[in-house]
């Protein structure tokens, strides 16, 4: 066995068992709910359907309602995401300042909480007689207790800020990780040119960061497209579907209405064609043809 032979041979043993585990966990399953959203029923009972599961989906207002505020989510909350973790990036990446470690720790802490605990604890806080209602009647903001869970428009302002006081964090230690490996020397040769810290920040930080923020735009777009937690232990997808998210929608339709394990399945692949069509789009936008 020639050299080469033998290195191929053992770098696939190496990923044999991995690519055995992907296979059987990830593509097999897609396979089968693709396959599955062709069907309709449950159990032995599954019946070919071919694409009207698909067509369903054009008038189902609850599909609509969950697609409507699935984008609302995605078109607010992760360009505010992302601009503040590029912000606090850039703040604590500052070698003046003090403290530092503390204040990283702090805007990371909220990433590694359970998504369940800190969708309760966000309930709880803005819950008729919750702590935030206290403090704004305390300061005569408002004169009545704001009805932030049951106000279609508020509810969805509540899991937007959750979701980012979540996953901010998250995304700025990319972007810490990213602002270390730049040369300090072209800041330096910057503002000896007479640039000011914006000019600093659009034509040297960003540009030099661009390959991370793609990064975190793509994998912030799926998972506030894959929203569940949130909508589910907040509002409960309330008032009046107002807040409900896809996700939730499959969760409803697989486990809380009459199963319809098929149409969930649909459902379910809108997901992915909206995450391939986005992620197509952030690469188109930011340049990168690979």
């Amino acid at each position: 066995m020639g050299n080469r032979t033998k290195t191929q041979t053992i770098g696939w043993l190496f990923v044999l068992l991995s690519t055995v585990l992907i296979t059987i966990f990830y593509f097999y399953p897609m396979l089968q709910a693709l396959l599955l959203s062709f069907k309709s029923g449950m159990g032995n009972n599954l019946e070919n359907v071919g694409f009207s599961n698909y067509k369903r989906l054009f008038s189902d207002p609850t599909f609509i309602a969950a697609l409507k505020n699935t984008f609302i989510y995605l078109l607010f909350q992760v360009p505010l995401m992302i601009g503040l973790a590029l912000v606090f990036s850039v703040l604590l990446n500052d070698p003046k300042l003090k403290f530092k470690g503390f204040f990283r720790i702090a805007i990371f802490l909220p990433a590694v909480t359970s998504l369940v605990a800190y969708s309760i604890i966000f309930k709880n806080l803005f819950a008729q007689d919750g702590i935030i209602n206290k403090f704004l009647l305390s300061l005569s903001f408002v004169s009545e207790p704001v009805q932030w869970l049951t106000d279609p428009l508020l509810a969805k302002i509540v899991i937007i800020l959750a979701i980012t006081w979540r996953w901010t964090g998250y995304n700025m230690i990319f972007y810490l990780s990213g602002l270390q490996n730049i040369d300090r020397s072209i800041y330096e040769a910057a503002e000896l040119d007479g640039a000011n810290g914006f000019q600093i920040f659009t034509k040297i930080t960003i540009p030099m960061l661009k390959p991370i923020i793609l990064f975190t735009s793509i994998t912030s777009t799926i998972g506030t497209l894959q929203i569940f937690d949130e909508t589910m232990n907040i509002t409960k997808g309330g008032p009046g579907n107002s807040t409900v998210s896809i996700s939730q929608y499959i969760y409803n339709l697989s486990f809380k209405y009459t199963p319809d394990f098929g149409y969930a399945a649909a459902v379910s692949f809108v997901i992915v064609i909206l995450i391939v069509f986005f992620s197509f789009l952030q690469f188109r936008v930011a340049g990168d043809r690979k």
